[in-house]
């Protein structure tokens, strides 16, 4: 895995946090030197252009959706005050963020959006392991995300996590993935973050829950780095699909698994693809 995308990986997981280029030399293992100069070569940004720019956008995407409280979203950037943020707002966009959130609109804003992150070499897959699983009910955060890639995918992890362990109803310590229905004339899919969790939980309002029914399963190991997952991917699809027949359920694709050892500060654990098979 090349050093951007595992830089790209920790930023994107974390942004929300207050973190500095020391704390991303720490993560990545690069030195302060390396990585302020690789940085910008890699994406047009300074490491801190890019962190501020990300928070700000997020920021402008909440007050295009009419959050009530401007007080609020510049906590949530990472801003103190209000006269603070307003000030970092004004000179990343030209205009402060009243005035965007009376817009409702994002449309003339130079917005910093995530980078893609690409996968560093191809994938070879060990043979799956074909199980039988009982019915699953997964809840919690879902959105949508672009064809071009998954760039977003980090954040909303980021924003699910303050969740886990700490509703009712939550079954076992894994957490899951569930990748919506793809179609030639889709424009993107939808992504779910979630948990297993017992049929009469009760569930936050902002959740949404999926049932997938028992079915037999292809579970896939991925190996090294998270960031790294959609090479997993697109080798279950390129190698494996001429090899065995692959079934979609109603509303989903296949899910993504992550073990109850896997780290989502460093991105290592078991992780697996679990993609559907005839009985």
């Amino acid at each position: 895995m090349s050093a951007i995308v595992r830089t790209l990986w920790y930023i994107e997981s974390r942004f929300r946090e207050d973190l500095c280029l020391e704390d991303l030399a720490a993560a990545t293992g690069l030195s302060r030197f390396y990585l302020s100069r690789m940085f910008p070569m890699a994406t047009g940004h300074t490491v801190s252009g890019y962190l501020r720019g990300r928070r700000l956008t997020e920021a402008a995407k909440a007050l295009a959706d009419g959050a009530p409280d401007i007080l609020s979203v510049a906590l949530e950037a990472g801003y103190n005050s209000h006269e603070a943020f307003t000030r970092a707002f004004r000179d990343q966009f030209g205009m402060t963020p009243e005035e965007v959130r009376r817009r409702r609109s994002i449309e003339t804003l130079d917005l910093v959006e995530a980078i893609r992150m690409e996968a560093a070499t191809k994938v070879t897959l060990d043979p799956p392991r074909i199980e039988r699983h009982g019915a699953l009910r997964i809840a919690g955060l879902s959105e949508r995300h672009g064809m071009a890639g998954a760039a977003g995918i980090p954040d909303q992890w980021q924003k699910f996590a303050p969740y886990i362990g700490n509703f009712d109803g939550m079954v076992g310590a894994a957490t899951y993935a569930v990748i919506g229905e793809f179609s030639d004339d889709a424009e993107g899919y939808d992504y779910l973050t979630g948990v297993e969790v017992r049929p009469d939980a009760d569930l936050p309002p902002e959740f949404k829950s999926t049932d997938i029914p028992a079915r037999t399963w292809a579970k896939f190991a991925h190996k090294g780095h998270v960031s790294t997952i959609s090479a997993t991917c697109a080798a279950i699809y390129g190698d494996w699909q001429d090899k065995m027949e692959f079934e979609t359920g109603r509303g989903y694709s296949f899910l993504e698994y992550y073990g109850p050892d896997f780290n989502p500060r460093t991105g290592y654990g078991t992780m697996e693809i679990w993609v559907g098979v005839p009985n």
